[in-house]
């Protein structure tokens, strides 16, 4: 899921004009990052996935790929990802790529095992690539990249506390503090508060001159959807309820980026270019 905001944000962080990756170049080092951040959590985790169903079959745990091997694989997709972003994009888009990977492997994974505020940590994570995607589509970070970020920090919650509910028994047996283990009626609560958050950050995109007021419109159907299973979940806290949220949460946010990209207003660039045009006299050929 966190590949398509990226692909989303060059066209609403339509700004300037700064040094950018091609589509398929862009799309390579997202991968990188990915890659060299959830190799090095798996390389972590190697004596807790061996106690959990859904990951005692992984090639680390098992013993088909040595813990050198993947180091040195996640080193060599992370370290050519930063530079490449730092010196082909911007350094700013380069320091979010790097801190996003400290906090993923430096703070999210060992939290998880300490803390349920690895949860908050995580949707922060999450919410780095969509700013990542307009400051190298504009060069600095804007009030519109917050925006994204928020909707990806808010949108985890209920697609994770979810996915986490009917997974708690793994979750224990791995010795992982997540809500839906220790804080079951917070896991809940938290789901429902951010599904409504969803709403009010809908509404704010138009006031920030990034959409028009018919985005908080038309994505108020899926908005409200996502809340009404959310709510249900947090009624009822049984298997259903919480499939059906994460299921939800699976196309929620696609489709609530891809209104977001229909409805967005033009940029300040476009809209002096036209200002420009229609300022200027007409020209007439001259006789030779």
């Amino acid at each position: 899921m966190s590949v398509r905001p990226c692909l989303l944000t060059p066209h609403t962080g339509e700004r300037s004009k700064p040094k950018q990756l091609n589509w398929v170049r862009g799309l390579t080092v997202r991968r990188w990052f990915q890659t060299a951040k959830c190799t090095i959590r798996l390389y972590f985790e190697v004596p807790f996935d061996s106690n959990m169903n859904r990951t005692k079959n992984r090639p680390l745990v098992r013993g088909q790929i040595s813990p050198l091997h993947a180091v040195s694989f996640a080193l060599a997709c992370g370290v050519p990802g930063v530079a490449l972003l730092t010196l082909a994009v911007n350094p700013l888009t380069g320091f979010l790529g790097a801190l996003n990977i400290v906090l993923y492997t430096c703070c999210y994974t060992p939290l998880k095992r300490h803390s349920i505020s690895n949860t908050w940590v995580g949707a922060v994570v999450g919410a780095i690539p969509p700013m990542m995607g307009w400051t190298a589509a504009t060069g600095c970070l804007e009030p519109g990249a917050l925006l994204l970020g928020g909707f990806l920090y808010s949108w985890q919650f209920p697609h994770f506390n979810a996915l986490s509910w009917n997974l708690r028994e793994d979750y224990s047996r791995g010795g992982y503090r997540m809500m839906s283990v220790t804080h079951p009626a917070m896991c809940k609560r938290v789901a429902l508060r951010h599904s409504l958050a969803l709403i009010g950050l809908s509404a704010l995109a138009p006031a920030l001159d990034l959409t028009t007021w018919t985005f908080p419109l038309v994505s108020l159907p899926i908005n409200l959807y996502i809340s009404y299973l959310a709510f249900r979940f947090h009624h009822k806290g049984d298997r259903d309820s919480a499939r059906k949220l994460f299921f939800c949460s699976l196309w929620h946010l696609p489709m609530l980026l891809l209104l977001a990209l229909t409805c967005k207003t033009r940029s300040r660039r476009q809209e002096d270019a036209v200002a420009t045009a229609t300022a200027a006299p007409p020209t007439t050929p001259t006789a030779a």
